[in-house]
């Protein structure tokens, strides 16, 4: 009998938007508004993160509560690393979803991030770093190593990763740029010194919440003021809440400027 081929693969050379919502994604529960019960699976948003397919094996940006469903959905067996934005819990709370990752590449999984955000992850998951009590079998504990993220570029399974500092309200956090594609999510000010890292990008990333002024996103109009200073040749909004119908929205954007989507696929430009 023919053996069936995997379904699941590493995905080389793609980077995806795994989820593109709000905190509390979308639909919300208990809301009935046009987004919220909307066929369109382009209005159905996970909470926000992103997937790389690396030379030399995939990583994640964040890791939102839906990680699970998210990886299922694109069929990816498992990842090396994950770099992190900040430690909100939509951003954070997925992180025992990559536990198999561990297991299942006999290694631990590397965790890049600021010291503010692994002071968190150590108290949100204490029974990954803690000696255990009980429970002693293999995969009773997350195989996680940390990876310290300043401001310097770094190399990490076989690309060039620049961090790009942002803020998010008050909160310092971290975008990152990779080849020549920036993911800059949960923003509302971008300093003056990291304008630099967002010239010549292929595709812009960048939070667009809703219409309304928001005091830690970019609202829509901000969105926009970005894409005209930074001009990519693409730019796609994320971290959308159920305000912004994904069709209706696009409609009344730029050609070259639309709604990401959980699922959309962009070719990794600049990899070798």
């Amino acid at each position: 009998m023919q053996q069936e081929s995997n379904i699941f693969s590493e995905r080389p050379g793609e980077f995806i938007t795994m989820g593109t919502g709000t905190s509390v994604g979308i639909p919300i529960f208990g809301c009935d508004c046009e987004v919220c019960t909307s066929p369109n699976p382009k209005n159905q948003r996970g909470r926000t993160s992103v997937y790389i397919g690396a030379p030399e094996g995939g990583f994640l940006i964040d890791t939102p509560p839906e990680l699970r469903l998210q990886m299922l959905r694109e069929n990816i067996p498992w990842v090396h690393a994950v770099l992190y934005t900040h430690s909100h819990a939509d951003h954070l709370f997925g992180l025992d979803d990559v536990r198999i990752s561990g297991y299942r590449l006999e290694k631990s999984v590397t965790l890049h991030c600021e010291e503010i955000v692994e002071q968190q992850i150590r108290r949100s998951f204490n029974y990954a770093f803690e000696e255990p009590t009980h429970n002693l079998h293999h995969m009773s504990r997350p195989r996680l190593d940390f990876q310290r993220v300043t401001l310097e570029p770094f190399d990490l399974l076989g690309l060039r990763i620049q961090p790009i500092r942002l803020m998010h309200g008050t909160l310092p956090i971290l975008g990152y740029r990779i080849n020549d594609i920036a993911f800059c999510t949960d923003v509302s000010h971008i300093p003056e010194e990291s304008w630099q890292y967002l010239e010549g990008l292929e595709y812009l990333i960048i939070d667009a919440l809703r219409i309304k002024p928001h005091p830690t996103h970019f609202n829509l109009e901000q969105g926009l003021e970005v894409v005209e200073r930074v001009k990519p040749r693409r730019a796609y909004f994320t971290h959308i809440s159920h305000s912004l119908e994904h069709e209706e929205t696009n409609a009344s954007l730029p050609e070259h400027v639309e709604l990401a989507f959980d699922g959309l696929s962009l070719p990794l430009t600049g990899t070798k």
